[in-house]
């Protein structure tokens, strides 16, 4: 007899408005398991176009900050130093991962070219720490007494020599590997003090613009031409995971510092991009509470239509623990389904993401992640916790 009771359940559960009601909670179910994995999914895929190694550009990760320049500013060269606060500051922000000075010359400097160049300009130097310079050269090494300076050039600086002024000037166009060969005529001097030296360009730099000479060689030519007086920084370099951090960038502006603007405009994207997820995100979990009420409306709606079924059953000796039992594996089967659909909806739309990517020279992984698995098994977890209680309860109140 109790077998034919619980044959009547299972009709008055997938028959009339309980399977209407149970459409509907599933269909809301899988929208918000869904949305809400496709937000975890995405968090993880921009994680590694941002951060992992097939997707990073080497020189993005170097930073020279200044501070802005204004009219107050003027005429007060010290207003555009780093106090020793300041650079505290820089140092233990979480973005930076590594800090370097950036030194320049207490000196005047002239360069000159050999031969039918009639090359001849001011110029300045400066010297980095060796980690933060991206040309490896055995060359790149001064020891005092050595006549010879070893230079790097930013490439800018060639291509403008080349595009601009020896196109307006007719002279002849050079290329890396003649400037490298080609020793140039490095005057120093300070007042009455001048010192003659050969510069060999050992290198062109795409990370720092500036005119590079070995830090030891700088530190020799400070003291003797300059004050001897070690001048605070003007500039600075840091070493970054993501320059285009909105954290890292809304920290140059509210402090009146300024970097590279084409190595953080990814900043304003990046924002957008995280925004659009926190909001798929937010919807998603909208939908499941909703989803959850639904649940809960259908299992009261089930449980009130077997009312008298029930008290029968409880009246022949069923336990009401058995009652739950049967009334969870009647609902079991739809999470575990629900959460499955989802998972192959959204493994198709990932490899399909991570193919187009792909032809752009952009890299994600073509299978889902294990965050996104584990929130799968969570949020079925969930609904199972919280239909589970809403039997409990409404079996506990007929009984």
């Amino acid at each position: 007899m109790m077998q034919s009771f619980f044959g009547l359940l299972r009709k008055i559960i997938q028959t009339g408005i309980g399977k209407t009601r149970l459409l509907m909670a599933t269909l809301g179910l899988a929208i918000a398991m869904l949305l809400l994995l496709l937000a975890i999914q995405a968090h993880t895929d921009f994680d590694q176009l941002l951060h992992s190694q097939q997707n990073q550009n080497e020189s993005a990760d170097f930073l020279v900050i200044n501070k802005k320049i204004t009219n107050a500013m003027m005429g007060q060269p010290t207003k555009s130093e780093f106090s020793p606060e300041e650079i505290a500051d820089i140092k233990k922000q979480s973005f930076t991962d590594a800090f370097g000075y950036i030194t320049s010359n207490q000196f005047k400097v002239t360069a000159a070219a050999p031969g039918e160049l009639h090359f001849y300009t001011d110029m300045f130097f400066e010297s980095v720490p060796d980690a933060f310079i991206d040309v490896k050269n055995e060359d790149w090494k001064w020891n005092t007494g050595d006549n010879t300076i070893p230079i790097i050039l930013p490439n800018d600086f060639l291509n403008l020599y080349n595009f601009g002024f020896a196109l307006s000037q007719d002279l002849p166009q050079i290329s890396q590997e003649t400037v490298k060969a080609l020793p140039m005529k490095i005057t120093i001097s300070k007042g009455l003090i001048t010192q003659e030296f050969t510069g060999r360009i050992v290198g062109f730099s795409d990370r720092i613009s500036s005119f590079l000479v070995p830090g030891n060689f700088m530190e020799w030519a400070n003291q003797k031409f300059g004050n001897g007086e070690i001048a605070a920084p003007s500039r600075v370099i840091i070493k970054t995971k993501d320059p285009s951090n909105p954290i890292l960038v809304q920290y140059l502006d509210d402090k009146g510092y300024t970097t590279n603007q084409d190595k953080i405009k990814y900043s304003k994207t990046k924002m957008i991009v995280q925004t659009i997820v926190s909001v798929i995100g937010f919807f998603g979990v909208i939908l499941l509470l909703f989803a959850l009420l639904v649940f809960s409306m259908f299992i009261q709606l089930v449980i009130a239509s077997c009312k008298r079924e029930i008290q029968l059953l409880v009246t022949l000796g069923t336990a009401p623990r058995q009652l739950r039992r049967y009334l969870m594996r009647q609902f079991i089967p739809l999470y575990i389904v629900t959460g499955i659909a989802a998972l192959l909806v959204l493994a198709g739309l990932q490899w399909w993401a991570s193919g187009i990517l792909a032809t752009h020279n952009m890299f994600v992984a073509p299978m889902l992640s294990v965050f996104t698995f584990g929130a799968a098994i969570l949020v079925v977890l969930l609904v199972y916790i919280v239909n589970l209680l809403n039997v409990r309860k409404y079996v506990g109140e007929i009984s």
